[in-house]
């Protein structure tokens, strides 16, 4: 078959063929992991407290990545005159997080598993939500490859330490995080207006670590100010809730809180940020598709995360 390229080989629309995540071939034997970087879905959302359908984010943010995939080599930015995601970046979409209905701690076990694969195998774990609960366990695959800087967009801290039993919720996640020994630091962009977490878990987080900075302080800051926030030199994992963007451009999800981001606000931080350290892993979550009839929430999820993957590559042709 001939290679594909502008005028050569199949056209291979969106809506044709196999639907992973950028129509990346499917690496169904996780024993023959041989990759850059491995796309998992975690399609969980027994965490969730309001609305719930994340388990659905998974499904959705591949079918809206085919937008971005017609089988050119690479993306032309004209802007910044470069080439995005050439073929020498190899990335494989590896399926689904076998989750066990209604068994939390069986289901969160199974997703540091299947992370921990993906790190052996020496690719870069690229995970799609599920709740924000899933972030949990996915750090716990990362022991022993700290030391980890987190950089979080959310509306919410997800600070919360336990409430009525409750642990690995998805209001917790960044504080069992911040628990694991791996893990030295925390910039957590986003946080505003009514939240879950109350004074105490932001005197924790911040005792914890973390820099904490709403909407408004990262729009006063700037792109640069806010890089600034961001220790050097570090190994970056990327956290990003969906409804740390304005519902206005991110309808689909559980907890919408109005006066989010906007696209650029956070692509041009996650542009700067593999210019400073290095990304080694990236969820984003509470996708929940039935809340977005337009799909437009699935296609920012889908856009960042190639855009994400696309900056690290550029900026570390060799740090894979």
């Amino acid at each position: 078959m001939a290679e594909n390229t502008y005028e050569t080989g199949r056209l291979d629309l969106p809506f044709v063929g196999h639907c992973t995540f950028g129509k990346a071939p499917p690496c169904t034997d996780w024993s023959k992991i041989d990759a850059d970087v491995a796309v998992l879905g975690v399609p969980y959302d027994m965490g969730t407290q309001y609305r719930s359908g994340a388990r659905f984010g998974p499904r959705a943010i591949r079918e809206a990545s085919t937008l971005y995939s017609f089988g050119h080599n690479g993306v032309y930015d004209h802007e910044d005159d470069a080439t995005y995601l050439d073929r020498s970046v190899r990335i494989v979409d590896i399926g689904d997080v076998d989750i066990v209905h209604t068994d939390t701690p069986q289901s969160h076990a199974r997703t540091t598993e299947s992370v921990r694969r993906i790190l052996d195998a020496g690719a870069m774990p690229v995970c799609l939500g599920g709740d924000h609960a899933v972030t949990a366990p996915i750090m716990a695959a990362f022991a022993g490859h700290g030391p980890i800087h987190m950089v979080h967009v959310d509306a919410h801290l997800d600070f919360v330490d336990e409430r009525h039993g409750v642990r690995y919720g998805h209001g917790n996640p960044l504080r069992r995080s911040a628990e694991m020994t791996h893990v030295t630091g925390m910039t957590q962009l986003g946080i505003r207006s009514v939240s879950s977490s109350n004074k105490q878990d932001y005197d924790d987080a911040r005792a914890a670590g973390s820099t904490i900075l709403s909407v408004r302080d990262v729009r006063r800051l700037g792109t640069e100010g806010t890089l600034a926030k961001i220790p050097d030199g570090a190994n970056y994992y990327v956290t990003i809730d969906i409804d740390g963007f304005d519902p206005s451009i991110a309808p689909g999800t559980g907890t919408p809180s109005h006066g989010g981001f906007l696209y650029y606000d956070i692509a041009e931080i996650m542009q700067g940020l593999p210019k400073k350290g290095r990304i080694i892993g990236v969820d984003l979550v509470e996708v929940a598709p039935a809340y977005d009839p337009s799909g437009i929430t699935a296609m920012l999820a889908a856009r960042l995360i190639l855009d994400i993957l696309g900056y690290h590559f550029l900026a570390n042709p060799t740090g894979r």
